[in-house]
Protein backbone atom coordinates (compact mmCIF):
# COMPACT_ATOMS: atom_id res chain seq x y z
CA UNK A 1 0.00 0.00 0.00
CA UNK A 2 0.92 3.41 -0.81
CA UNK A 3 2.33 5.89 2.01
CA UNK A 4 0.35 9.09 1.74
CA UNK A 5 2.26 11.77 1.28
CA UNK A 6 1.63 15.45 3.40
CA UNK A 7 1.87 18.40 1.67
CA UNK A 8 5.42 20.16 2.98
CA UNK A 9 5.70 23.93 3.54
CA UNK A 10 8.67 26.01 3.55
CA UNK A 11 9.76 29.23 5.02
CA UNK A 12 11.91 32.08 3.56
CA UNK A 13 13.77 34.11 5.34
CA UNK A 14 16.56 36.62 3.81
CA UNK A 15 19.99 36.09 5.75
CA UNK A 16 23.50 37.92 4.96
CA UNK A 17 26.89 35.94 5.27
CA UNK A 18 30.34 37.96 5.80
CA UNK A 19 33.60 36.16 4.88
CA UNK A 20 37.38 38.73 5.07
CA UNK A 21 38.40 36.09 2.52
CA UNK A 22 35.68 36.05 -0.84
CA UNK A 23 32.00 36.33 -1.34
CA UNK A 24 31.84 32.23 -1.61
CA UNK A 25 33.02 32.05 1.78
CA UNK A 26 30.41 34.83 2.44
CA UNK A 27 27.49 32.43 1.42
CA UNK A 28 29.26 29.51 3.19
CA UNK A 29 29.38 31.17 6.66
CA UNK A 30 25.79 32.65 6.45
CA UNK A 31 24.34 28.92 5.58
CA UNK A 32 26.46 27.87 8.60
CA UNK A 33 25.34 29.80 10.93
CA UNK A 34 21.97 29.61 10.07
CA UNK A 35 21.65 25.86 10.06
CA UNK A 36 22.38 26.06 13.83
CA UNK A 37 19.24 26.85 14.16
CA UNK A 38 17.07 26.30 11.67
CA UNK A 39 15.74 22.19 10.70
CA UNK A 40 16.11 21.62 7.07
CA UNK A 41 17.49 23.89 5.04
CA UNK A 42 16.58 23.74 1.38
CA UNK A 43 17.79 26.19 -1.03
CA UNK A 44 19.46 29.48 -0.81
CA UNK A 45 19.64 31.59 -3.64
CA UNK A 46 22.01 34.43 -3.69
CA UNK A 47 20.08 38.05 -4.24
CA UNK A 48 23.45 40.70 -4.00
CA UNK A 49 27.03 40.35 -3.26
CA UNK A 50 28.68 43.67 -2.19
CA UNK A 51 31.78 44.43 0.12
CA UNK A 52 31.88 46.69 2.94
CA UNK A 53 35.30 48.33 3.65
CA UNK A 54 36.05 48.56 7.69
CA UNK A 55 38.91 50.22 9.06
CA UNK A 56 40.49 49.76 5.82
CA UNK A 57 39.86 45.96 5.30
CA UNK A 58 36.76 44.34 2.52
CA UNK A 59 34.48 42.06 4.44
CA UNK A 60 32.37 40.62 1.50
CA UNK A 61 28.67 40.08 2.19
CA UNK A 62 26.77 37.48 0.47
CA UNK A 63 22.76 38.63 0.95
CA UNK A 64 20.30 35.26 0.04
CA UNK A 65 17.18 34.33 0.49
CA UNK A 66 17.31 30.87 2.17
CA UNK A 67 14.28 28.76 2.09
CA UNK A 68 13.45 25.90 5.64
CA UNK A 69 10.86 23.13 6.28
CA UNK A 70 8.27 24.40 8.40
CA UNK A 71 7.43 22.20 11.18
CA UNK A 72 4.66 24.04 12.89
CA UNK A 73 4.25 23.67 16.93
CA UNK A 74 6.05 20.03 16.85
Amino acid sequence: MAKKQVPAVYKIIEIVGTSSSSWADAAKNGIKEASKSLRDLRVAEVDRLDVKVEAGKLVYRAKMKVSFKYHGND
